[in-house]
């Protein structure tokens, strides 16, 4: 599937996008291991979300969808899994493999976890390693690179462990295999990362301490099933923000948009760059911060983004890579080592589709700078990565050209539907059959 983007257009209206990604994998994840029924609303129904779900089927929980995102998990306990009769397939989820390699280290049977070829060409060492540390085996592909398999059985061990960089991915990891060790498991990072993990564990009436910057559990709790109200991801949002910010005549609400602190760099990086946004109905819901967001077209400027919110808009820098490339003057990240490992080398493949748009960059070992200027069209390889693929289709909005945005069946995976409601809310987008 591709995209073809007609110039110009602009943002305006009101919507709430799909549920955030994160939350949704930790709902089910925690939700079957809770004594008791957890129900979820709000639920991404995007093809990473539903790989998990579909683990966890195997692994004997009964999961039952409703429809609008409603779903039901009966939980089996810590303890309650049941050994899969074939490899765990996670698709393109990232964070599913990542999060599970720690659950599944402290399990009593075997397992293989798999995805597509995109997954399996990412390194996992960077969880390997600790819970190596924590009496864990698996083995992996050169590389360190999945299929991955984890040897069931083994008495884990809590452990203090240091981030080597700002992941959340690998926080939560260590976190949800320290469910299963003898001791107390703590995490050092260097950066605040997201906290959907310790809040949800929460949530569930598990203990979990925060205290100078170190986040630590004690093994052999349980879980108590809760209900969880899913709010819109911040990160399906980020590429509307954008839109809106660079396209005059730009106004947009989003409603109901998950405000972590931990999530909200982009925000702060857009307000630095001169952008029109605003918050309302600040409100809590389910130990999450939610509010609406309204932006409205603004002019933008390059600036040094600070690295203490690199961690914090990890995921929404390929759309703000387009805001730099709209901007006036020169943007310059670094400190965003993280982003060469998540579902393509984001640098690379972001400065690749830049300079085919006519923007000048230097790609840095941790980061980029761009040279902000006028879009071009042309033709965008987007590596098989969904945010590569929508942070380019927003760039239409400014664009003298069409671009095209090549193997983009990949944006499922984060945000169903994204094609129609950018279309809805004024982007010139069409959808063709590759």
């Amino acid at each position: 599937m591709r995209f073809t983007l007609s110039p110009g257009g602009n943002i305006r209206g009101q919507v709430r996008v799909p549920g955030d990604k994160s939350i949704s994998h930790r709902s089910i994840m925690l939700g079957a291991l809770a004594e008791g029924v957890t129900r979820v609303s709000g639920f991404l129904e995007g093809e990473d979300a539903l790989a998990t779900l579909s683990a966890f089927r195997a692994m004997g929980v009964e999961i039952e969808r409703h429809s609008a995102g409603e779903v039901v998990v009966q939980g089996v306990g810590l303890h309650g899994l049941e050994a899969s009769s074939a490899a765990l397939d996670l698709g393109n989820a990232g964070t599913g493999m990542r999060l599970l390699c720690g659950l599944m280290a402290g399990q009593s049977f075997d397992c293989e976890l798999t995805g597509d070829a995109s997954l399996c060409s990412r390194p996992m060492g960077r969880v390997i390693d600790p819970l190596t540390l924590m009496g864990a085996k698996i083995d992996a592909q050169a590389g360190g690179r999945p299929p991955l398999k984890i040897s069931g059985g083994r008495a884990l061990q809590g452990i203090h462990y240091d981030l080597p960089m700002a992941s959340a991915q690998v926080k939560s990891c260590v976190l949800l295999a320290g469910l299963y060790a003898d001791g107390r498991t703590s995490v050092t990072e260097p950066a605040p990362t997201r906290d959907h993990t310790e809040r949800m564990l929460r949530g569930f009436g598990y203990p979990v301490e925060r205290k100078n910057g170190v986040i630590s559990l004690e093994g052999g709790g349980c879980l108590e099933a809760a209900d969880i109200d899913v709010p819109a991801d911040i990160s399906s949002a980020a590429f509307f923000l954008v839109a809106a910010s660079i396209a005059p005549g730009s106004d947009l609400l989003l409603t109901h948009v998950g405000v972590n602190p931990t999530r909200t760099g982009v925000i702060n990086i857009l307000r630095l760059m001169g952008a029109d946004i605003t918050l309302s109905g600040q409100r809590e819901v389910g130990g999450e911060p939610v509010a609406d967001i309204r932006v409205r077209y603004a002019p933008l400027r390059g600036i040094e983004i600070p690295e203490d919110q690199v961690p914090p808009a990890i995921d929404e820098f390929p759309a703000l890579f387009i805001a730099a490339a709209c901007a006036e003057g020169r943007t310059v990240l670094r400190g965003a080592e993280e982003l060469r490992v998540k579902e393509s080398d984001r640098i690379a493949a972001m400065a690749e589709g830049l300079t085919t748009l006519g923007i000048e960059n230097d790609v840095l070992d941790d980061g980029i700078i761009i040279e902000g200027g006028t879009l071009a069209g042309g033709e965008i390889h987007t590596h098989m990565d969904h945010r590569i693929a929508m942070s380019f289709a927003i760039a239409g909005l400014r664009a003298q050209e069409p671009i095209v945005v090549l193997d983009c069946d990949h944006v499922a995976t984060s945000f169903p539907g994204f094609d129609v409601l950018a279309s809805e809310l004024g982007l010139r987008i069409s959808v063709q059959a590759d």
